[in-house]
């Protein structure tokens, strides 16, 4: 079934759920008092501090092993302020949506997740055995910038020099990663994004350990992670010269 051509009504399903999720949660944390919002956080962000025995030894953090694990994914659905909330879903809807066309939902849900946790992995790296609480969802949003940059500026792509906005124009074939950073407009679009992540490290600072940090290290993470695993996630055959190759789940990638 073709979909209306209204942008309004083109948010997939799966994108939408995940955005009203996330809205939910922000909300029902408005209800909670001071001490009830901080156990939120022990239970669901993610705190590096969880990971070294000797922090761990005068830090009790809940959840145990389970939290060890689910942390990695569900400090996405927490949020600073309202103003984090909607810029992170703003981006979340126009990059999201894009991806979850292309790779349906049970794809797009586990790209979601593991971007999300390479965020959150190579923010760990960077700040291990800090009680620093890591929450949003911009390590997910930043995978799928990386994963959209393989197809939606390629020609005949929506965001290509003569794109289309109809279902074929997210389902083209992608390019590889070294075509894709011999792009100009992929190449204006990393330069921009990295210069604002560059910017956000110099400028945010965290102060304490209720003062959750939005983190630039999660943001490079999800982004690595979306270039890099993309193919592995794109249900799309490659074609060249008109002759379908293997799924990029597949295929050689450079």
């Amino acid at each position: 079934m073709a979909r209306s051509s209204e942008p309004i009504f083109n948010v997939p399903p799966v994108v939408l759920g995940l955005s009203v999720a996330m809205a939910l949660v922000h909300g029902m944390r408005a209800f909670l008092d001071k001490t009830s919002d901080l156990l939120a956080l022990l239970w669901f962000a993610f705190i590096p501090a969880r990971y070294d025995e000797t922090v761990a030894v005068t830090v009790k953090f809940p959840g145990g092993l389970g939290a060890d694990i689910w942390t990695f994914v569900t400090h996405a659905f927490l949020h600073a302020d309202i103003m984090h909330l909607v810029g992170n879903l703003v981006w979340f809807l126009a990059f999201g949506s894009a991806v979850a066309w292309r790779f349906g939902a049970a794809r797009f849900l586990a790209f979601f997740a593991a971007t999300t946790a390479a965020g959150a992995a190579v923010f760990l790296v960077m700040h291990w055995g800090e009680l620093i609480p890591v929450i949003g969802a911009s390590g997910a949003i930043s995978g799928m910038m990386a994963a959209a940059c393989r197809f939606v500026f390629a020609e005949g792509g929506p965001l290509g020099l003569f794109g289309r906005n109809d279902p074929e124009a997210y389902k083209i074939p992608a390019v590889s990663l070294t075509s894709a950073l011999k792009n100009k407009q992929v190449v204006t679009f990393l330069a921009i994004w990295f210069l604002f992540n560059l910017i956000f490290g110099i400028s945010s600072l965290s102060s304490g350990f209720t003062d959750a940090t939005v983190a630039w290290e999660a943001h490079v993470g999800g982004f690595l992670a979306g270039l890099l695993l993309f193919r592995f996630f794109d249900p799309v055959p490659r074609t060249m010269s008109g002759v379908p190759l293997a799924p990029t789940g597949e295929e050689e990638d450079h």
